[in-house]
């Protein structure tokens, strides 16, 4: 039996349709990056669970369903048909209202005395589903056209995302990655973002953590900010992305480890936001703000931040939002903006 896979043009000049072969799990890093050294030549589906980052910061792990490091084996298919409908029934969230405001103020304590200087907090929300899972997926993709969405199949999960923020690229010792750190409604002027001190001083304290991650791999003096503060425009939001480059000869592993998780879904400084973040979240955060990638025959990749991600695990269906916190954020807009972000993917009762 294969699996079935999908890629928004982001992985590989336009949309591409993958049957899996094979799949290959691990819990433990060193295994996944052998394997990937040893399967060199072909095309690699792989994810990394935001669980799987754990040992890169030396912290001790948490464990979550899905297994943290898969790869994928990957053959070329013809477009897949999907025609059935399907349901999707909201049933509760990890948290509500007043412990998400209980959970901030423990993040603004952290912040006033200086644990972390911003940190991404998010919420999980549950649903129960019946029906076609690619049909969920484009509709979710028509809604919000992205270059990194993915659609794909295992044996455990279905996982189901709309990313527009790529993580890394790298083209032969070329590497980049663009965070993404502010939004704004379609209906805004986007010049908007420059009259808010909170978005852009979040966003330039996310490029300063990827040009120091990519300074860790990189050419002395080949970190270089292409882009700072760019509005890239979507169907229903504008948002705030900056574009970090760099030159390196370092491989996959060495890549990964220095860089993993990405800057922009955990906070400032990373490994310290992360222990809070592992504090404060009742959920674990799986393949949501982990990353998904593929790897060329070549040996280059590309990768996303898995944000606007769900995954699906027999009929129950768990989508994820957050957003980042900083001293200066009020608890009532940043759980209004948690809201706003799920309605992007399903409605959501009002009274809740």
């Amino acid at each position: 039996m294969f699996f079935r896979a999908i890629l928004e043009k982001g992985f590989k000049s336009k949309k591409s349709y993958w049957l899996i072969k094979k799949w290959l799990f691990f819990n433990n890093p060193q295994d996944f990056f052998y394997a990937v050294n040893d399967l060199k030549e072909k095309y690699l589906l792989f994810y990394i669970s935001f669980e799987g980052g754990y040992k890169f910061l030396n912290l001790k792990e948490k464990l979550g369903i899905i297994p943290p490091f898969g790869i994928g084996i990957l053959e070329k298919s013809k477009p897949f048909k999907s025609s059935e409908k399907y349901t999707l029934d909201f049933i509760g969230a990890s948290i509500n209202k007043q412990q998400y405001l209980e959970k901030f103020y423990q993040i603004k304590k952290y912040i006033e005395e200086g644990d972390i200087y911003q940190i991404n907090y998010t919420v999980k929300f549950d649903f129960s589903f019946k029906g076609n899972a690619i049909k969920l997926w484009e509709d979710f993709i028509r809604r919000q056209p992205v270059p990194y969405g993915v659609y794909f199949e295992t044996p455990y999960f279905t996982a189901i995302g709309g990313s527009m923020e790529l993580f890394l690229q790298k083209e032969r010792t070329s590497l980049k990655s663009s965070p993404i750190k502010g939004t704004l409604p379609i209906n805004k002027n986007p010049q908007e973002f420059f009259k808010l001190e909170k978005e852009l001083a979040e966003n330039l304290m996310i490029t300063d953590m990827v040009r120091n991650d990519l300074g860790k791999v990189s050419k002395i003096g080949s970190v270089k900010v292409l882009k700072l503060f760019e509005v890239q425009t979507y169907k229903t939001v504008h948002q705030l992305v900056s574009t970090v480059i760099s030159e390196s000869t370092k491989n996959f592993r060495e890549i990964i480890e220095a860089t993993f998780p990405p800057a922009s879904v955990t906070g400032a400084p990373k490994k310290r936001a992360v222990e809070i973040i592992k504090e404060l979240e009742p959920h674990s955060r799986e393949l949501y703000c982990g990353t998904v990638g593929l790897i060329y025959p070549d040996g280059n990749f590309t990768a996303n931040v898995s944000i606007r991600t769900a995954i699906l695990i027999k009929n129950r269906l768990s989508y994820y939002a957050g957003g980042g916190i900083v001293w200066d954020s009020i608890g009532e807009k940043e759980w209004k903006e948690v809201l706003l972000k799920v309605k992007a993917f399903s409605e959501i009762p009002k009274t809740f």
